[in-house]
């Protein structure tokens, strides 16, 4: 492919081709290990035709790499928290314990959490415990007071409000509309 060839294709391309390039020569930057190796690929990446004056300047300026959000939980954290929580739906879980799981104190875990899924840890265990009576009431012909049981949650009362909060209608309700057979 001729250089011009390679120009009109990154030309139609436009920005996008520039911010990948410049996010490919962020990440080479930020990788420290292999410094000697990823030299030699940045010095072939700038060698291009395109990858020279005003467009490297324009694609390091324009260049985007969203960082971690701060205090937020690392993916290990996370994967350990909800695999925890998933673990015991049926039991009562503290904060506490989501918090010793993330090796975080109390009070910093639940800042963290909520700056990386939007949702209180509470939140999110009622919103598991939901899904979790949702499947257990398509699966099974449990009465919904032990699906309530099953879930971690007090009683089958406990399990209607949360149901009317979050769905609009009762399990029972749900459960009937779920199993109508449906007309084709």
């Amino acid at each position: 492919m001729t250089n011009a060839h390679v120009e009109s294709h990154l030309e139609t391309l436009g920005p996008i081709a520039f911010r990948l390039l410049a996010e490919m020569d962020g990440a080479l930057d930020q990788d420290a290990i292999a410094r000697q190796s990823l030299n030699q690929l940045q010095a072939l990446l700038r060698s291009l035709p395109v990858w020279s004056g005003q467009a490297y300047e324009h694609a390091a300026a324009s260049k985007s790499v969203p960082s971690p959000a701060r205090g937020a939980l690392a993916p290990w954290q996370l994967k350990q928290v909800a695999a925890f929580v998933d673990a015991h739906l049926d039991q009562r879980i503290l904060v506490e314990h989501l918090a010793q799981r993330a090796r975080l104190s109390a009070s910093h875990f639940c800042r963290a959490f909520k700056a990386t899924t939007g949702e209180t840890p509470h939140a999110y265990v009622m919103r598991r415990r939901l899904e979790r009576a949702q499947t257990l009431i398509l699966a099974s012909d449990d009465s919904l007071s032990q699906i309530a049981d099953a879930c971690g949650l007090s009683d089958q009362a406990h399990l209607t409000r949360l149901f009317r909060r979050h769905l609009g209608i009762t399990p029972h309700q749900w459960r009937r509309r779920r199993s109508l057979p449906v007309a084709v």
